[in-house]
């Protein structure tokens, strides 16, 4: 073969190297990146060509794909949009999804792997593609009190059964109506988007599970009396009374909410402490305690561990190592305690379930366009943060805070309540963050629920977890034995 040959048959080789090798890069690295391109046109048209699945409530769509006479085909709409539009999320064009519209995208679009059977039926016999639909737990009688009772506040109500974990209500103001953002011009999603981006109160955020993480202030004590508990710490043991505490190795010094001592008498035990929600004597079992007694118990709750409902959950936060002064705020849930609004309702289910926490949820059930049972959803164990004793001492607590102690706008008429508010700081000149946790009926828990009202409750900032949050939850907990 001659040297000229050889030459050719060398670069011709290249080539076909070269054109290997640029193919297999994009059919098997680039797919993902390409197909999620905005200027994949076809690609876009391609998502909405099949009949996306509906997201149900109690059987009824508040999130469905309706025909319409354009490119793309099918319109995502959301009935009822703003009510549910933290469990629904959004789905659009060039924004991207959130929500159960992203965590089940591959199920609601056909393209899950357990769908691939139909997705090759649909082939051979020309039917239309169709996802599947997702029963979500919601109940809409719940919901719609949550989002009633919390009115105009900026905040969140979340409530979960505490047998089962799933998830009730799930309600997050400021909010968004979903529909405005499936809209088929992607200049008008770009700009309803950009300008909820822009917009007071981060409406496109999910407090109940994300966004900047609250401190729990006296909602914690659930988590510090439980430490405390096991640890050999009985109710009955008291700490000294006092009005001020220094902080150790500190000239910081801190008071209960009053001002004053917390109640009568010259010692407190952890009961009183617990139902009059006193920041003092908590501080001081804390310091009794020890940092690592109390971080492993946070850390049993759910604190720094991955959660998925199945969106993703925000992990829960709070310092380890921590110095006496830093335990003794973090004891009633300041320091750096941070959670969220789920979080807290967890704190709850624990107690109202005998220490085990089951696996928050927000979905019963997906199923196939031929009605077969994709995934049928059954409870699981999340964690087991406290024994049985333990939870009925709680429990008795809770019912003591909400009867007679700092959570009385909690109280029902004829059923017992186990509650617990929180007035948490923020920062020196910044308002407080209004809380309230529990469960119902106290005998027979069939909700647990966190209520959060951000900026001190309104205006003049002055409220308290008693006076706003409380009734918040009272009328949803009514709601759940009105049914």
């Amino acid at each position: 073969m001659s040297k000229e040959l050889k030459r050719v048959a060398i670069v011709v080789l290249l080539m076909f190297a070269a054109l290997f090798v640029a193919t297999t890069s994009i059919q098997f690295f680039q797919t993902d990146a390409l197909a999620a391109d905005t200027r994949n046109t076809r690609s876009l048209y391609a998502s909405y060509d099949a009949e996306r699945g509906p997201l149900l409530v109690d059987g009824q769509p508040i999130a469905m794909s309706v025909p319409v006479d354009d490119d793309y085909k099918f319109q995502r709409t959301y009935p009822n949009g703003p009510l549910y539009s933290q469990v629904t999320g959004y789905y659009t064009l060039g924004q991207g999804s959130t929500g159960l519209e992203q965590s089940l995208g591959d199920f609601l679009s056909g393209t899950a792997d357990s769908q691939f059977l139909a997705r090759i039926n649909s082939i051979i016999t020309g039917q239309k593609p169709k996802g599947a639909s997702v029963e979500v737990t919601i109940d809409p009688v719940l919901q719609q009190a949550a989002w009633d009772a919390l009115g105009d506040y900026t905040g969140t109500v979340v409530a979960l059964e505490p047998a089962t974990g799933r998830i009730l209500a799930m309600v997050s103001k400021p909010t968004f109506d979903p529909n405005t953002l499936a809209v088929h011009d992607p200049s008008v999603v770009t700009d309803t988007y950009d300008a909820l981006i822009e917009a007071t109160g981060d409406p496109l955020v999910n407090r109940s599970i994300d966004g900047n993480l609250y401190p729990p202030g006296s909602t914690f004590k659930i988590v510090t009396s439980s430490a405390a508990l096991e640890s050999g710490i009985a109710a009955t043991d008291t700490q000294p009374n006092l009005a001020r505490f220094p902080l150790p190795g500190s000239s910081n010094t801190v008071s209960n909410a009053g001002g004053g001592t917390c109640g009568g008498g010259d010692t407190v035990s952890l009961e009183t402490a617990f139902v009059l929600s006193c920041n003092i004597p908590m501080a001081e079992f804390g310091v009794q305690m020890g940092d690592s007694t109390l971080v492993d118990k946070a850390k049993a709750f759910g604190f720094d561990k991955e959660l998925d409902i199945p969106m993703a959950v925000q992990p829960s936060t709070i310092r380890f190592p921590m110095s006496d002064d830093k335990l003794a705020l973090s004891a009633f849930g300041q320091d750096e305690d941070r959670v969220t609004p789920l979080q807290v309702a967890m704190f709850s289910a624990a107690v109202a379930n005998k220490g085990t926490i089951m696996k928050p949820n927000l979905v019963d059930s997906i199923t196939a366009p031929d009605l077969t049972v994709l995934q049928q959803f059954e409870p699981q164990i999340f964690a087991e943060p406290i024994d049985s004793a333990t939870s009925s001492t709680l429990s008795q607590f809770m019912v003591s805070a909400v009867e007679n102690g700092a959570a009385t706008n909690a109280r029902i008429d004829g059923v017992s309540v186990a509650g617990k508010t929180g007035t948490a700081e923020n920062g020196e000149d910044d308002p407080y963050t209004l809380w309230f946790t529990g469960f119902a009926p106290a005998d027979n828990p069939r909700v647990a629920i966190a209520v959060v009202v951000e900026n001190g409750g309104g205006e003049d900032q002055s409220g308290s977890g008693n006076s706003i949050a409380a009734p918040i939850a009272k009328q949803v907990l009514e709601a759940v034995l009105n049914k």
